[in-house]
């Protein structure tokens, strides 16, 4: 299992509209989910900082991720730019790969 994990500072009153494209069921997921390797988007929030949010995107491997964003540069470059409308700043924090015990 891999994870895609970002760090985001939304934009003052644009919180309802990021939950609503970086949610499990917003527009991100739905572009992952053409792909069969793609698994589930979950989105965090810190209540304490309500600005600041997480989205986890979880795939079968680092190679199937990068490889579904190189099939699908064009739509990703649409969505990202149309996400930063709502959000002041976005941080890669890093990519993950299960550990097995």
């Amino acid at each position: 299992m891999f994870v895609a994990l970002w760090e985001f500072e939304v934009k003052p009153g644009c919180e309802e509209r990021f939950q609503k494209v970086h949610g499990p069921e917003g527009d991100w997921a739905k572009l992952f989910r053409s792909d069969a390797n793609y698994q589930e988007t979950r989105l965090l929030h810190d209540p304490e900082h309500p600005a600041m949010f997480l989205t986890l995107d979880f795939w079968a491997s680092q190679q199937a991720y990068e490889t579904f964003m190189t099939s699908h540069a064009a739509e990703y470059e649409r969505l990202d730019a149309e996400g930063e409308k709502s959000t002041l700043r976005e941080r890669k924090i890093g990519w993950f790969e299960q550990v097995d015990s």
